[in-house]
C-alpha cells in the first residue's frame, strides 16, 4: 500500500490521494501525530484512534456491498489536535444510490440502521456546530 506523509507548514497533507490500509491509517501521522511532538502538545491520538475505529465499521460495511473507492478528508486530514469527525465520500453507481438500493443493503448490515443521505435526518449533536447524520 502506501503511507501518509507529514503535514505541510500550513498544517495540511501535501496535495494528492494516499492509498492506505486501515492498519496503515492507524499507524499514520493522522492518528499518531506529527514526528515533532513539541509543536503538538495537545494532539489527541486516542480520540483520533476512536474516529478510525468507527470509520472501520463503516468501511467494512461498504466493502461488503462492493464499494471499494473510499476517501476520507476534512479536519481529520489536517494537523488539528482534536477534529470533530472524519469527513468522507465513496464512489458508487449513481442508480444504485438514487434507487435506495445501496442504502437498503448497508442498513441490512448495520444494526443501528445509520445509513441515510436524507438531509432531514440531520440532528443537532452536543459539541458540534453543524447538524450530523445519525
Amino acid at each position: 500500500m502506501g503511507s501518509v506523509p507529514e503535514f505541510t507548514e500550513d498544517g495540511l497533507l501535501p496535495a494528492g490521494d494516499y492509498k492506505v490500509s486501515l492498519e496503515e491509517l492507524w499507524e499514520s501521522v493522522l492518528v499518531l501525530g506529527p514526528a515533532d511532538k513539541s509543536d503538538y502538545p495537545h494532539w489527541d491520538g486516542l480520540w483520533r484512534r476512536h474516529l478510525v475505529d468507527n470509520l472501520e465499521i463503516l468501511v467494512r460495511q461498504l466493502w461488503q456491498v462492493g464499494v471499494t473507492e473510499i476517501f476520507i478528508d476534512g479536519s481529520f486530514a489536517e494537523d488539528k489536535d482534536h477534529p470533530n469527525d472524519i469527513d468522507g465520500y465513496f464512489v458508487c453507481e449513481l442508480m444504485r444510490l438514487a434507487s435506495g438500493e445501496l442504502q437498503r443493503e448497508l442498513n441490512l448490515l448495520d444494526p443501528n440502521k445509520i445509513w441515510t443521505w436524507d438531509p432531514g435526518t440531520r440532528r443537532p449533536y452536543r459539541g458540534y456546530p453543524k447538524r450530523q447524520l445519525p
